[in-house]
């Protein structure tokens, strides 16, 4: 039946998933649970001044497997889901490769990015818990920009603390925020106590995803009569829960083409989209039914916590003003180069990701940012779709799959994740176009310094 599978497969409307599904609960093993600076587990109330009310339920829900898709997140995601399924036909014949590649594109929407589909649900649960406003961090501005687009909508405040280097090279991603009602703030800043203190302690930062994350949640923090709460863009558990999405409509639409992919590709910073893509096949293999599918996360070299880091509990900000999560880190106060990647440039990893590697289920790779770029390029003339920074880690990754098909002369299926598009980042392909873009790997000298950071706490 794939000889004729079309381009782009879209699902019907009615077929957009009605509850998102928790992989947790198929979990052998759970993820650690969160905790706070003195070890204790952190429970429900600790973690309610911070985030809203529904978001810390999901968050500590390692059992039920489904959660309901609220009527108004479903209506707004009808304005640009299903997201379509496509079939590389171009890039497969360039590759003379035997493998059959898909990817499921979720840039077709305002926000250019798979962001959205996590942006309008907590909003959602922000406006039905009557909060003024929310925060929140942004590395290359996909989340930001879907979040300023999902707090229009419902009406509520937002301010937005941009990575530095990002804020810098990517205006556009901040004029379309602006453009949404969003006050959108370079990190570090002098608005908040963290920000200040860390550009005493280095005036010339370029940012980092651990900083912003901590100027969002002191900004939430005082804003007036407990009425805001901080919101974040990935790592947590809440946040794959609602990336779940991306994995039920592709499951869905491969399945209506009769095909299971062997091979499950997804590019990881905090690892949201990944965990999203991966939930139901992942979960078929815990179960047994599909033990040999392979699923491959894809980092970039110069933030390397999947392949570099250690697997520990640590600060999900710079500031140590967040819970704990046992993740792969290179630890709180490890600042990454300021790579064009910046959806990408975290210290952490999810703990649902982190976990499942460690475990054994997920393997993981580390590639360089000129590889990535020549992986964008060649994709995007042949598939005609220009792919973010972060997105063509996925493209380099799976491109190298069918290759590997190719010289075995094995029949497999790929599938990835096209996160979003690369229309804001064009400095970075101007500067790989100009042959001037560089590559970046940190020395062991530099890890060590972020792993001085993590943590020791007696017991754990």
């Amino acid at each position: 039946m794939t000889e004729q599978a079309p381009y782009r497969l879209y699902l019907r409307e009615d077929q957009i998933p009605t509850q998102w599904y928790n992989l947790r609960a198929d979990m052998p093993e759970k993820p650690e649970p969160l905790r706070l600076p003195d070890g204790r587990v952190a429970e429900a109330a600790d973690l309610a001044p911070v985030f809203c009310d529904e978001l810390v339920r999901q968050e500590l829900d390692d059992a039920a497997p489904y959660f309901d898709i609220p009527d108004p997140v479903r209506e707004m995601y009808r304005i640009y889901r299903p997201s379509p399924l496509c079939r590389a036909y171009n890039l497969e014949r360039a590759l003379g490769t035997p493998a059959k590649i898909y990817y499921k594109f979720e840039g077709n929407n305002t926000s250019g990015s798979h962001k959205l589909n996590s942006a309008i649900a907590q909003a959602y649960y922000a406006k039905a818990q009557d909060l003024d406003g929310i925060t929140t961090e942004t590395g290359a501005g996909q989340w930001g920009t879907a979040l300023a687009e999902a707090s229009a909508h419902f009406g509520l405040n937002l301010d937005v603390f941009m990575v530095k280097c990002s804020y810098e090279q990517k205006p556009f991603r901040r004029n379309i925020m602006e453009t949404f009602g969003a006050n959108v703030t370079p990190s570090p800043s002098n608005t908040t106590e963290i920000g200040r203190k860390m550009l005493s302690e280095r005036p010339d930062s370029s940012g980092s995803l651990g900083t912003a994350i901590s100027e969002a949640v002191e900004r939430a923090l005082n804003i007036p009569q407990n009425k805001g709460r901080y919101t974040l863009g990935s790592v947590l558990n809440q946040v794959a829960l609602h990336q779940s999405v991306i994995g039920l409509e592709s499951y869905a639409a491969l399945r209506e083409l009769g095909e299971y992919p062997d091979v499950v590709v997804g590019c990881a910073g905090g690892g949201s989209n990944l965990a999203g893509l991966i939930a139901p096949f992942m979960r078929d293999k815990l179960r047994g039914s599909r033990p040999d599918t392979r699923f491959v996360a894809v980092e970039p070299a110069s933030c390397p916590s999947l392949t570099r880091g250690r697997f520990a509990y640590d600060f999900a900000d710079t500031g140590r003003t967040c819970p704990m999560a046992k993740m792969y880190t290179l630890g709180n106060g490890f600042l990454p180069s300021p790579d064009h990647a910046g959806g990408l440039r975290y210290h952490g990893m999810s703990p649902i990701v982190s976990k499942l590697k460690h475990d054994g289920f997920l393997d993981a790779v580390a590639v360089k940012q000129t590889d990535v770029f020549a992986a964008a390029v060649e994709f995007a003339r042949l598939e005609t779709i220009l792919p973010a920074p972060e997105s063509a880690h996925a493209i380099y990754q799976a491109m190298e799959e069918a290759r590997a098909c190719k010289e075995a002369n094995e029949e497999k299926t790929i599938l990835f994740c096209l996160t979003g598009t690369g229309y804001f980042d064009m400095k970075a392909y101007d500067a790989y176009n100009k042959g001037v873009l560089g590559d970046y790997e940190p020395t062991d000298e530099e890890l060590a310094v972020g792993f001085a950071s993590i943590p020791r706490i007696e017991g754990l």
